[in-house]
């Protein structure tokens, strides 16, 4: 099957934004799938993943959620590719503990050191969540706009971006959120979707809530399920990056697609 893979921009609130869109050419009435970004943006990884659900039989969009209104130089792909190069070398342990990260940071040749600090310190500053959350609505309407039901996957910060559109998207037909956070337990009464969590079993920042979140979604009646695998860490299904795990990764697509499969 041939597929059609382009940057398409739709604008919200007067502001252009861009997508990686991907779909085939009998696609007009298929369901389709937000594919949401690590905190990375859509790079090679997140592109990788909207042609495998292409190759799935649905329309695939990865937002950019950099984007809108323009995308600052320190966010560029060039400089991204370059810290993700950088945390690579780090130990896990240096990924979010800031003052050991700097030890490394001084290690770096000057023109570099300040280029990654820079790009770190937007891709970890402030970040407009509830902005990014309607930016992906409206991407969601346009696509409902072209006569295909929506569901979405998230990585990472794109799996918390993937339950917190559940909760507001009454229309959503299914959310994955592959080792992100949840939403607080007021926001999950909302959901109208069924939800599905994968998570990497040595991420305990994230998955020693599992349970609780679990609860939590049992108690407001909404319908969740999830996996955790045990010897996985965070970003276990990125396989561009030294995390990945191809066990947990091949079992966690297999149950996703069969997920969306049920949810259409």
């Amino acid at each position: 099957m041939e597929l059609k893979a382009e940057w398409i921009t739709h604008r919200r609130d007067g502001q252009d934004m861009k997508a990686y869109q991907v779909l085939g050419p009998k696609f007009e009435h298929s369901p389709a799938i937000l594919v949401i970004q690590e905190i990375w943006g859509p790079d090679e990884h997140i592109q990788d993943m909207a042609r495998r659900f292409a190759e799935a039989g649905y329309v695939a969009l990865a937002p950019d959620l950099y984007s809108r209104g323009g995308k600052p130089e320190a966010l560029s792909f060039a400089r991204i590719e370059a810290v993700k190069k950088f945390f690579d070398t780090l130990p896990h342990a240096a990924w979010m503990d800031n003052a050991l990260r700097e030890q490394y940071l001084n290690k770096l040749p000057g023109d570099e050191k300040t280029r990654i600090t820079e790009t770190l310190g937007v891709l970890f500053g402030p970040r407009d969540t509830a902005g990014m959350v309607e930016d992906l609505k409206a991407w969601a309407h346009y696509l409902q706009e072209q006569g295909h039901e929506v569901a979405s996957i998230g990585y990472c910060m794109g799996g918390a971006l993937s339950f917190s559109l559940a909760t507001t998207l009454p229309e959503l037909r299914a959310a994955v959120c592959n080792y992100g956070v949840a939403p607080e337990p007021e926001a999950m009464k909302t959901i109208q979707c069924p939800v599905y969590g994968f998570y990497g079993g040595t991420d305990n920042r994230i998955t020693d809530l599992v349970p609780e979140v679990a609860d939590a979604m049992k108690k407001a009646g909404k319908n969740f399920q999830y996996e955790i695998y045990p010897e996985a860490g965070h970003a276990f299904f990125n396989d561009s990056r030294s995390s990945y795990d191809p066990a947990a990764a091949r079992d966690a697509w297999a149950r996703t697609l069969e997920f969306f499969r049920n949810s259409f």
